[in-house]
């Protein structure tokens, strides 16, 4: 009985902790994943700290990108609008899966 209860909470706590959902901050925010903070700033961002600034700040983008779906593909693979660009293909190298990078082009247009 013991050993089924200790089973039980085990199996809870796994549950809830590797299938929590990682909220789009904290994929732009994360150095393991598309590392974005290498090569973007944030401005209105205070706790994003050292960043790079290769790449243009990730500020406006509601304005620089009226139409979401444009910023998702640039996000996807810069390189189909801009063959000379730097950023690398988040999506069709899949660094992210498709939900990840829905997830950072929700935060990311709040910016």
């Amino acid at each position: 009985m013991r050993h089924r209860a200790i089973a039980g909470l085990l199996a809870a706590l796994l549950a809830s902790t590797a299938f929590a959902a990682e909220s789009g901050k904290d994929i732009v925010f994360n150095r393991s994943q598309g590392n974005c903070l290498a090569c973007h700033g944030l401005p209105t961002q205070p706790d994003a700290e050292q960043t790079g600034n290769s790449g243009p700040p990730l500020i406006a983008m509601q304005a620089r990108f009226p139409d979401k779906a444009v910023m998702r593909a640039k996000i996807w693979d810069a390189g189909a609008s801009n063959p000379e660009t730097i950023m690398p293909p988040i999506g069709k190298h899949q660094v992210l899966t498709e939900e990840e990078i829905d997830k950072v082009v929700d935060f990311l247009y709040g910016l």
